[in-house]
């Protein structure tokens, strides 16, 4: 039985998105997640929506409880999550507005609990491919069928935030070879992994970050107004790439098995 949890962020975490929904509200062994989780119906397929930030945005980054939002999907029976994440572009080409799927990331994070195995057993989860191939590719399809300007890789760079990456930095990350920056992609695909959960990410690109010295730097304001335009694309593509996506023996599901000591 599949059922897919999706993680939202602003816009995302839409409960009109899903036939016969309701609410509800866990307490996990990490504690609260950040929202209730709306469960229901997608044309047909069980799913639950998870508000990474919160209802109302309130919850920053570094703050956002990782660990048991990724428990709560478990818990409830996810066996995939789409995670939707705003993005800043470090290239050129990745205009806001396009959408990206990435398949590796770089970890900028200092501050985060990065898995569920920090007391009394090691865990040494495999991370050298860290997105699920399997469900990327149902994710590249359907935006081609849907003829969106997307990217069907790319390296995320996720710092801790709340703040906005300097020039200095931003062109570092660019000579690292990464494409994308956002504030939330780590820990939580690590986590997912560790849950034996397919994890992929869709991308929205909603600025240039600040390596450009023609254009201004990012406002947030310019950030919600794509970020709004984005999601309505992701919702068309969430709504079309759900029903097609099959339950398929993936290697996400296994690594756990042979990575824990103790």
């Amino acid at each position: 039985m599949i059922k897919i949890g999706i993680i939202g962020g602003s816009g995302l975490d839409d409960p009109k998105l899903l036939e016969n929904y309701e609410n509800i509200d866990l307490v996990t062994p990490y504690g609260h997640p950040s929202s209730s989780i709306t469960t229901g119906k997608l044309n047909g397929v069980d799913v639950a929506i998870l508000a990474r930030h919160g209802k109302k945005h309130q919850i920053m980054p570094s703050n956002v409880n990782y660990r048991a939002n990724i428990w709560a999907l478990k818990e409830l029976g996810c066996t995939h999550i789409i995670a939707t994440t705003a993005v800043g572009s470090l290239r050129e080409d990745i205009a806001p507005g396009n959408l990206v799927f990435p398949d590796q990331f770089i970890d900028r994070t200092t501050k985060r609990a990065q898995t569920f195995y920090d007391t009394n057993k090691v865990c040494h989860i495999p991370m050298a491919e860290p997105f699920c191939a399997k469900l990327r590719a149902y994710i590249i399809n359907v935006a081609e069928q849907q003829k969106l300007t997307y990217h069907k890789k790319g390296t995320v760079v996720t710092i801790e935030g709340p703040r906005f990456s300097t020039k200095a930095e931003s062109h570092i990350f660019r000579s690292w070879g990464a494409h994308i920056i956002n504030m939330s992609t780590v820990p939580e695909v690590v986590l997912a992994r560790e849950a034996g959960l397919c994890y992929a990410s869709i991308a929205m690109s909603t600025d240039y970050d600040c390596f450009m010295d023609t254009r201004e730097p990012v406002t947030l304001e310019e950030v919600l107004r794509v970020m709004h335009e984005n999601a309505e694309k992701v919702k068309s593509l969430l709504k079309e790439l759900i029903p097609k996506i099959q339950h398929t023996e993936c290697s996400c599901k296994e690594m756990i098995k042979t990575s824990v000591i103790g």
